[in-house]
């Protein structure tokens, strides 16, 4: 399954970013979704079209003759915070590792410039909700980078997008490749525009402090950029599988070896299965990390993305323990539940000592009567006795109380399926296309934070009048909203538990569109840049049956998935179960997670 973390801006098919996540009917009639994407990735973008500018542009970069400065790397400036200089070649295979802040800062760079330069904040966002895990963030666009700005922050992420050559000229200011060439700073660079920082203080230069030459470093091996479709990191293999055509390729740095020249650790090994070779996917050498591509656009729970995930302990908090959590959540539990189903689930987690979220669905609509021989029905929580009487029972044995929506479904119409709780989205719009699968298409048309403000207040007055404690946590149903809602939504719980939309406009203040915008979903606890914090879901659902171009997904994939994540020096392993499926599958799954090393945590320890 390929899942598209970028949503598009361009023009083209929606990118499925997310998670399959089964859902149904009252007794689980129909496998249904939390965030279906539809068949690529970007809100509303297809990268062929960026891919194939940065295969063109890379060929006529390489037939160029690199260009040659004899520029000298100044004395180390004020900026520094180590006792290296810039003056002769680092030898060290590590990199510079500033004093642990208490506070990390990280500074996020990214493009804006070119005909794909709305992709940059996008990618911006997704970058920064990671270093929200750490402190705090300020993104902005390259071109207001000033001389000495590095030295404000702990670290500095630059997110190259837009491939600046040939038609595209360098929009980076010179102050930055200068100030990242003579900082202790940590640096990590993802894509483009290496060989311009090395052209401009000097290739020669630049070798001698990095160990390696971005100028004759190129996506293509061999005339192609291959199909590079798995990457090694801290001793697991990660997954990369991008679509014929979108595949802009992965920079194969040319590592300088011999007198003179610092030794470059590759720190995760990329594999072009079209030729078998093998190269440094991420390197390091000095303050500099170097990740060949971007890589937040198709990815899945067991993905490459991993590596860009841990990388930023090593920036930004290297002190780190190495520690793994599980979290659990029960999902699309409402007043149409089995009580018997919930009762079963809660004594065997009960019995296993692990703690977990329900997340409960306070009204119950079914307006055409889909479940129900065609008659309208509503339930509400007050008029299910028997469930309210299980969701205290499992309250009691460990579980945390959330609220997943108000009815998880929107209006009388099919969003995209039947209209029914737990099947259809409630705070957005959605259909399924004539390929059977599911796209979005936008906020829904009464949307703003006052009517999202109105759907959550509905939904905890339902639980008030249940006699129920209100609940600690979120999820938004189908892990999509609007920008609105979700500020909205966050101002009621201490955090959301999810996969979460990021709109076009949260950092420039110019949006794409209001279907333009990058999904993500995290291994650790983030501050995200709507302001609010995330807990993580990022291993899926169990799930027997294929549905809208998703394939099943087993105990054995989610067990393979927490095992990928094992690479992310401390994170989790975070998923949700059905109750009204058998209780096998998900003790399969704890054992398998357990077995890993995983600690199951409550949600709301975090």
């Amino acid at each position: 399954m390929i899942l598209l973390l970028v949503a598009a801006v361009l023009g083209g098919t929606f990118l499925a970013w997310s998670a399959q996540a089964g859902s149904a009917g009252p007794r689980g009639h129909r496998p249904g979704h939390e965030a279906l994407g539809g068949r690529s990735g970007l809100g509303s973008v297809d990268l062929t079209g960026w891919a194939r500018t940065q295969i063109k542009s890379d060929k006529e970069r390489h037939a160029q003759p690199p260009a040659r400065t004899t520029t000298a790397f100044p004395a180390a400036t004020e900026t520094d915070t180590g006792t290296e200089t810039a003056t002769g070649a680092v030898r060290q295979a590590g990199f510079v590792r500033a004093a642990a802040a208490a506070d990390p800062t990280t500074l996020v760079l990214y493009d804006t410039a070119g005909p794909y330069g709305r992709l940059g904040e996008l990618y911006a966002m997704a970058a920064a909700n990671l270093a929200g895990h750490f402190g705090t963030v300020t993104a902005k666009p390259v071109q207001q980078y000033t001389a000495g700005m590095i030295g404000s922050y702990t670290a500095v992420v630059y997110i190259g997008s837009t491939y600046y050559c040939c038609d595209v000229p360098d929009a980076i200011p010179a102050a930055f490749y200068q100030d990242v060439s003579t900082s202790t700073k940590p640096v990590i660079w993802m894509g483009a525009n290496i060989w311009n920082m090395a052209n401009s203080v000097g290739a020669a230069q630049f070798a001698q402090r990095y160990g390696w030459d971005p100028t004759t470093s190129y996506y293509a091996d061999g005339g192609s950029v291959g199909t590079v479709t798995q990457v090694t990191y801290r001793n697991q293999t990660l997954t990369r599988k991008i679509p014929a055509g979108q595949d802009g390729g992965v920079l194969r740095p040319n590592v300088l070896t011999g007198p003179g020249y610092p030794e470059v650790t590759r720190l995760a090994e990329g594999l072009d299965s079209s030729n078998g070779h093998s190269f440094g996917w991420a390197v390091r050498s000095s303050n500099l990390t170097y990740v060949g591509e971007i890589p937040f656009a198709y990815v899945s729970e067991s993905d490459r993305v991993i590596v860009a995930e841990d990388l930023l302990f090593d920036a930004l908090a290297p002190a780190t323990a190495e520690r793994h959590r599980a979290l659990l959540r029960l999902e699309d539990i409402s007043p149409a539940s089995d009580p018997a189903e919930l009762r079963a689930t809660a004594d065997y987690l009960y019995a296993q000592k692990i703690p977990y979220g329900i997340n409960v669905i306070p009204v119950y609509k079914d307006p055409k009567g889909t479940y129900n021989n065609g008659t309208a029905q509503t339930i509400t929580l007050v008029q299910r006795p028997q469930v309210v009487s299980a969701l205290k029972y499992m309250l009691a044995r460990g579980a945390v109380l959330m609220d997943h929506g108000y009815t998880h479904q929107y209006g009388n119409i099919a969003n995209p399926y039947n209209g029914v709780t737990g099947d259809d989205f409630e705070f957005y719009r959605a259909h399924v296309d004539s390929a059977d699968s599911v796209v979005y298409d936008g906020p829904v048309a009464e949307d703003s934070a006052l009517w999202a403000q109105a759907r959550v207040t509905s939904a905890l007055t339902q639980f008030t009048l249940a006699g129920l404690p209100k609940p600690a946590l979120w999820t938004t149903p189908h892990y999509a909203a609007s920008a609105a809602d979700y500020k909205a939504i966050s101002s009621n719980f201490s955090a959301r538990l999810e996969r979460s939309l990021y709109f076009s406009g949260t950092l420039g203040g110019s949006s794409a569109g209001p279907n333009a915008f990058i999904g993500q979903f995290f291994p650790y606890v983030v501050k995200d840049v709507y302001g609010t914090k995330v807990l993580p879901e990022n291993i899926g659902n169990y799930e027997p049956e294929a549905y809208n171009n998703h394939p099943a997904r087993l105990p054995a994939d989610l067990i393979a998935s927490a095992k990928a994540n094992l690479a992310v020096r401390d994170g989790f392993a975070s998923f949700f179960y059905h109750p009204y499926y058998p209780t096998q599958p998900l003790k399969d799954t704890v054992d398998g997670i357990k077995a890993l090393g995983y600690t199951f945590v409550s949600p709301t320890s975090l």
